[in-house]
């Protein structure tokens, strides 16, 4: 990237699957994101637009840490995909094939997955009420809302509903109603999915502080995770987005997400 100077500040567009981001390097120690910057690069109009802003700092021993906004400038405890799109840069920077990456998750580890594919562990799905979160003692696996849908915790909040056809679903309009939904203090993303075959489903995805994303990395994982909890799937799982496949594979060290990466364009943003 672009050395940067105090009125220009250095970005890469990525994507997962369509799922965009824009990810400043901040690994010089130098904090140059606030609020404002962030709500600024994400109009889509009159900036750069993305469905999550990721900020790359240098922290103890691992390759990098990594600290997510969402494109109404919340912030976001997990974002698969990005970490995903990061952790390839890193490879592709370093040489390395095995990665150590820290986010507000925790820990999560990263590996090559041949055929410019990345794996990325996402850690294991928190699958208690209160680590969800939600705002009271339920049934994780039917809440009582409407559909029964199932929740997760994959270092942020998901809602899964599993239905005949996710295509004939209103996402936008149930998407951000159930986002606000008071079960889920924290608010919280909305999946919904049907079953394609043995192990494969079609997903499609609102992202809490987004709204309609062509994929999610999070998302994924959590519903890959309900749809063997409710019995639907195995372990392993080829999920179908708007914007390509991804697979899931909740092992016992956690849930690998392993797809396709993209490095769009580097950029400068004026300050």
């Amino acid at each position: 990237m672009t050395q940067t100077s105090p009125s220009h500040l250095p970005f890469m567009k990525m994507h997962g699957l369509g799922n965009d981001f824009v990810v400043i390097d901040e690994r010089d120690g130098v904090s140059r994101v606030t609020p404002a910057i962030v709500a600024a690069i994400a109009d889509r109009h009159r900036g750069v637009g993305f469905d999550q802003l990721a900020v790359m700092t240098k922290r103890g021993n691992t390759d990098v840490h990594l600290t997510f906004y969402n494109s109404d400038g919340s912030t976001a405890g997990a974002c698969g995909n990005a970490t995903r799109c990061i952790a390839r840069h890193i490879m592709d920077e370093s040489g390395k094939a095995d990665l150590t990456l820290t986010t507000e998750r925790g820990t999560l580890f990263a590996r090559d997955a041949g055929d410019q594919l990345t794996s990325v562990n996402m850690g294991h799905p928190q699958l208690t009420w209160q680590d969800v979160p939600l705002a009271e003692d339920v049934d994780l696996n039917a809440l009582p809302i409407d559909g029964a849908p199932l929740a997760t915790g994959m270092g942020n909040p998901h809602c899964t509903f599993f239905v005949e056809n996710a295509d004939a679903i209103d996402l936008e309009a149930r998407g951000a109603e159930l986002e606000h939904h008071p079960l889920y203090p924290e608010r919280t993303n909305v999946q919904f999915a049907h079953l394609v075959g043995p192990d494969h489903l079609r997903m499609r995805v609102w992202e809490r502080g987004v709204g309609v994303t062509l994929a999610s990395g999070s998302s994924s994982c959590a519903t890959a995770v309900a749809a063997h909890r409710k019995g639907l799937t195995g372990k392993s799982v080829r999920i179908d987005l708007d914007g390509g496949t991804i697979h899931i594979d909740w092992r016992d060290d956690g849930v690998w997400m392993t797809g396709p990466t993209a490095h769009v364009f580097d950029g400068i943003w004026h300050l």
